[in-house]
C-alpha cells in the first residue's frame, strides 16, 4: 500500500519528513476549477516543487453546483468536471474523490429515484472526461449524518456498477463505514471495485492509533479483497508534525495484520 494524508500544500514537508508517500490535496482550494486559468498556474508551481508526491484530491464539487434536484445543471456540471479533471493531470493526480455532500444531498420533498437517475447520469456523463485525462474517480461514501444518498458501501457499490465505467470506481472510508455500522462483508464484496481508502478513528475522527478504535476489521477486509492501493488519511490533527510519524506507524501494523 502508499500512504498520504488529506492535507493543505504547508503541512507537505512535515509529512514527508514522517514518511508519507503522497499527499491528498483539495479540489476546490488546489485545482480552483471555478477559477480562470490565472489563478491556478502559481498554486501548480507550488504543488509540482513540493516535497511529496501528489495522487489524489478530495472535495470534488462545491455545494452550490448540485448534481440533484430541480437546480441540477448537467451542463454546468460537465463545464465543472472537464476543468477539474484536466487540472487534476496537469498536477499529477491519478484519483479524484467524489464525496461532495451538499452537493449531491437529496432535497427535501424530491423524488429518490428522479435524484438517483440524476447520479448516475452524473457519473455517466463524468466518466469519459476522467479517462480523457487518466483519472479515476472514487466514489465516497458518507454517513447520514453528512448526506442523505449513497451511505454505505454496499450502495456506493450498487452505483459504481450502474454507471459501469472503467474510470469511475469506490472509496471505502473507515470513519463513514464505522459510523454506519457496516459489516466487514459489505468491503469484501466491493473488493474489485476499491480505488482508494480514507482511514480516521470514530466516531472521533482521529488519526489511527489515536484512543481506542479499532481499526483492524476494516483492514483484515482490504487485505482479504485483496486491496494493496492508496490509503490517505483524513481526519483532524491536533498536533500534524508530532501525531504524522505514529499514524503512519499505526496504518503500516494494521495493514500487516499485527
Amino acid at each position: 500500500m502508499k500512504y498520504g494524508v488529506c492535507a493543505d500544500l504547508d503541512s507537505a514537508p512535515a509529512l514527508a519528513r514522517a514518511g508519507f508517500d503522497y499527499i491528498e490535496l483539495n479540489v476546490q482550494s488546489h485545482l480552483k476549477p471555478q477559477e480562470p486559468e490565472s489563478t491556478f498556474l502559481p498554486i501548480l508551481k507550488r504543488i509540482q516543487s513540493g516535497p511529496l508526491a501528489r495522487r489524489a484530491a478530495c472535495c470534488f464539487v462545491p455545494g452550490n453546483l448540485k448534481i440533484v434536484g430541480p437546480a441540477a445543471d448537467l451542463k454546468a456540471l460537465t463545464a465543472y468536471a472537464a476543468v477539474a479533471f484536466e487540472r487534476a493531470h496537469r498536477a499529477g493526480l491519478s484519483t479524484i474523490v467524489f464525496g461532495s455532500g451538499g452537493a449531491r444531498q437529496i432535497p427535501d420533498g424530491f423524488s429518490r429515484d428522479a435524484a438517483w437517475r440524476q447520479l448516475v447520469e452524473f457519473g455517466r456523463r463524468i466518466g469519459p472526461l476522467a479517462q480523457q485525462n487518466r483519472i479515476t474517480v472514487a466514489v465516497e461514501p458518507l454517513n447520514r449524518k453528512e448526506c442523505n444518498v449513497l451511505n454505505t458501501v454496499t450502495e456506493g457499490a450498487r452505483y459504481v456498477r450502474e454507471i459501469n465505467h472503467p474510470s469511475v470506481r469506490l472509496l471505502a472510508d473507515a470513519f463513514h463505514w464505522g459510523l454506519e455500522s457496516e459489516s466487514v462483508d459489505a468491503i469484501e464484496a466491493a473488493g474489485p471495485l476499491l480505488a482508494h481508502i480514507h482511514v480516521a478513528t470514530f466516531p472521533p475522527r482521529e488519526p489511527p492509533g489515536v484512543g481506542p478504535c479499532d481499526l483492524a476489521p476494516f483492514f483484515r477486509a482490504l487485505k482479504k479483497c485483496g486491496y494493496d492501493g492508496t490509503v490517505s488519511i483524513e481526519c483532524n490533527w491536533t498536533d500534524l508534525p508530532t501525531q504524522a510519524p505514529k499514524a503512519l506507524e499505526a496504518l503500516r501494523i494494521l495493514a500487516k495484520g499485527r
